[in-house]
């Protein structure tokens, strides 16, 4: 073994500079599967979206979007929303949800709850925010489309892992990291802007009743409730007051979510009697109920809620998001619309250029002045790489799209979105096939993922 080897897995080297990806492990690289696969799904969603809004078959695409589907009790009306609308707010709330409780997850146990390790792909994503709304407001200084400065902020982290999981080992897993949290910190961001920047007129009463919902939600955790129903019931009545309130629906999703334990119920160790007998199988119904209760204590509500609702996410309701929001009408008109529309300038400079250029100077002047360092195994090769690849927006930057424009400003911003992401898809896969491929241990320990094996 070299010296360089020896020096690079030392124990001492390894707690330092890989306290980055401290505790992921297994977890880690199931999550980035998920995303892979789930970017597969989205992709041909996406084709089977804009290949039936252009066929035929357009009629029948816009109908089934505009059907009505109503709840009611008795003659009261509770809810009438066209399938469209069911799918963006309360299918997305689940979307959410599930990123409320990726964003707990890391500020509790993951990457996120150490300042030190968090700080360059934290950094890195303010960079890649900042920069891209400039961009487009440079473009869209005023009028209808200054309204859309949100939306070349967002990274969609199924597309761009999917990306980066075909390169294989020219991305060091340790950059995989690093992509990931600049993700969930884009979109704490993309929150923050939908809940302050586009919210409609304001109703007191359906917000204090959510607020309401929140302090009941507290109070049923500090109670040791652990039913979920009943916790079903209370989001229910959350996201329906949220949705009332003229704040977007869906923060009531990442509210639950932020509101979910991430740490294990029961920390002690478990009574092993039970769980002996159940394995034995000499044990009663009691018996296995107790075992059952005694193993699920100790893993946290976070994590069984990402395990049972994250695939749900990938593989099911983001491609129906696709599907109902990426069917754009291409015809001569609306391409020749959209060539000369600043909105859609706008977002496809702010996505392509604006988030490889704020991401890697913002990595670039953390890491000149000290603050933070590059991972082992990475050059600035797979910094540029991943920041042109952060460009893919899609998901998030649609919803955004949708919530600050109709038509036709919305076309044009979806032709943005969609050109802007498979062109920074391009770009950050032509730049990181240049870097060199890195050997990696395979172990479960994620003190040893991204380094290089001797």
């Amino acid at each position: 073994m070299s010296d360089d080897s020896s020096q690079q897995l030392s124990p001492k080297r390894r707690s330092r500079e890989f306290r980055f990806v401290e505790a992921l492990g297994r977890p880690l690289r199931k999550f980035l599967r998920i995303q892979a696969a789930g970017g597969i799904l989205l992709l041909g969603a996406t084709v089977c979206a804009l290949i039936w809004a252009n066929s035929a078959y357009s009629d029948v695409y816009h109908e089934i979007l505009e059907t009505h589907i109503s709840i009611e009790i008795g003659s009261h009306v509770l809810l009438d929303l066209p399938i469209e609308a069911w799918i963006n707010d309360a299918l997305m709330a689940i979307f959410f949800f599930v990123v409320g409780l990726e964003i707990k997850r890391e500020f509790v146990v993951g990457t996120l709850r150490d300042p030190r390790a968090a700080a360059l792909p934290a950094i890195a994503a303010i960079g890649g925010m900042v920069v891209p709304a400039g961009i487009y407001f440079f473009f869209n200084p005023s009028g209808m489309g200054a309204d859309g400065w949100g939306i070349p902020m967002a990274t969609d982290i199924a597309f761009a892992v999917g990306v980066v999981s075909l390169l294989g080992n020219r991305v060091p897993s340790v950059m995989k990291v690093f992509l990931l949290t600049l993700a969930i910190v884009d979109d704490i961001g993309a929150i923050a802007v939908i809940a302050i920047f586009y919210t409609s007129d304001l109703s007191i009463g359906w917000l204090l009743a959510a607020v309401a919902a929140i302090f009941v939600v507290i109070g049923m955790r500090r109670a040791g409730i652990s039913w979920t129903p009943a916790y079903v019931v209370v989001g229910f009545f959350m996201w329906f007051a949220v949705h009332d309130s003229g704040i977007h629906a869906t923060i009531a999703g990442v509210i639950l979510g932020l509101l979910a334990p991430a740490r294990p119920l029961n920390e002690v160790q478990p009574d092993e009697e039970p769980v002996l007998s159940a394995l034995r199988g000499d044990a009663n119904a009691m018996v296995v109920r107790r075992a059952n209760v005694e193993l699920k204590d100790q893993v946290s509500v976070v994590e069984r809620l990402e395990d049972l609702l994250h695939p749900v996410s990938s593989f099911l309701i983001i491609p129906i998001f696709a599907l109902a929001n990426a069917g754009i009408e291409l015809s001569t008109e609306t391409i020749s619309d959209a060539a000369t529309s600043p909105v859609t300038i706008g977002i496809a400079f702010g996505l392509v250029f604006g988030k490889l250029i704020g991401v890697t100077l913002a990595t670039w002047l953390s890491v000149k002045s000290g603050l933070t360092s590059l991972p082992p195994s990475t050059t600035w090769t797979h910094v540029v790489g991943l920041a042109a690849t952060a460009g893919i927006g899609f998901t998030v930057s649609l919803f955004i799209a949708g919530l600050a424009f109709s038509d036709p400003l919305l076309t044009e911003a979806k032709i943005g979105i969609v050109g802007a992401s498979l062109v920074a898809a391009v770009i950050g896969s032509s730049i990181l096939l240049r870097a060199k491929e890195v050997e990696e241990i395979e172990t479960d320990d994620p003190m040893l993922v991204g380094t290089s094996s001797p």
